[in-house]
């Protein structure tokens, strides 16, 4: 997805409404499995059933997730209203702008939670996945158009996998989940 093309948060109530740990969990859950209960996020999250059903009503408030449709028995899965949640916080108001950053630490926050989870058990991993992932990191010059550019570029790396999510028969035998974190980011000098 490119740069123009994504629908980018700006409404600070809604920025203020992905800020919290446990909705981020929720959310890489029910992008993971597609869809989930509350109780199947509270055993996810480690929180309570009424947590997980508390946050998800508030993502729910703000379209971020909804109830999948044809569920039946008595608790109802959840489903992602869409796999992308973007902000930034350039050309908006103070407020919005505040809740972008506020947004922006606690999903890096989570995202680096879960990296450090993986350097914790990655040596119980399978050799062939010990050495595939990694953390790695590159400084480089670019101009702010060659960095928008770069990040399309690496979207358009993604994009054959992502028809693997909702299709496990497109799936090559072994694979497994793995998450991509990429940062553009300019240098402290």
């Amino acid at each position: 997805m490119t740069e123009d093309a994504r629908s980018y948060i700006t409404d600070p109530k809604t920025l203020r409404a992905l800020s919290h740990p446990t909705r981020w969990t929720i959310i890489e859950l029910l992008g993971a499995e597609r869809t989930a209960t509350a109780t199947r996020c509270a055993e996810y999250s480690g929180e309570s059933v009424a947590s997980c059903s508390y946050h998800l009503g508030m993502l729910a408030k703000y379209g971020f997730v909804e109830h999948a449709p044809d569920a039946s028995g008595r608790e109802k899965p959840w489903r992602l209203t869409s796999d992308d949640q973007s902000w930034h916080a350039s050309d908006l108001g103070p407020d919005a702008a505040l809740a972008a950053e506020t947004l922006s630490e606690v999903f890096l926050d989570h995202e680096v939670g879960q990296i450090k989870d993986w350097v914790r058990r990655a040596s119980r991993e399978p050799v062939e996945w010990q050495k595939a992932a990694g953390i790695s990191g590159r400084a480089l010059y670019c101009t702010p158009d060659e960095l928008v550019a770069l990040q399309a570029g690496l979207d358009e790396l993604l994009a054959p996998f992502r028809d693997r999510d909702d299709d496990p028969a497109a799936r090559p035998d072994g694979a497994r989940l793995v998450r991509l974190l990429i940062s553009g980011r300019l240098l402290r000098t």
